[in-house]
């Protein structure tokens, strides 16, 4: 990892704390640690602006998907304030992984991600 790259691994590492919170409490912090006031989450199933409804998409995830976990997939590929990452959906007592995307995000001058624009290569039968 390079000195330029810290910042988007920093903030890559930071957005995965926050998708593998737990409590609420835990939760709304890692959220307010990782996104910008106001920043938004954008996939195929989901589009959300502000920590409140971030944290909301969150929950519903562990909800959807007890036992999980995202874990980053490959590395973290960033310039300007634009990065990508690959991740998966890990189940923590088999390993297996149902689900598994792609995520472009954007980061403020603080380095706290502004957007985030997330693709599903890999979902469960429905």
């Amino acid at each position: 990892m390079s000195a330029s790259n810290d910042r988007y691994e920093s903030a890559v590492t930071r957005y995965f704390e926050a998708w593998n919170a737990g409590e609420p409490d835990a939760l709304a912090k890692a959220v307010a640690t990782a996104w910008a006031v106001g920043g938004s989450y954008t996939d195929p199933l989901a589009e959300v602006r502000g920590h409140e409804q971030l944290a909301a998409v969150i929950a519903a995830a562990h909800e959807q998907f007890p036992g999980f976990a995202f874990r980053l997939t490959g590395s973290v590929d960033g310039h300007h304030d634009i990065a990508r990452f690959g991740w998966e959906l890990v189940h923590e007592s088999d390993g297996s992984a149902p689900v598994a995307g792609f995520d472009v995000i954007t980061l403020d001058d603080e380095d706290r991600i502004r957007s985030v624009h997330g693709f599903l290569d890999r979902v469960p039968a429905q």
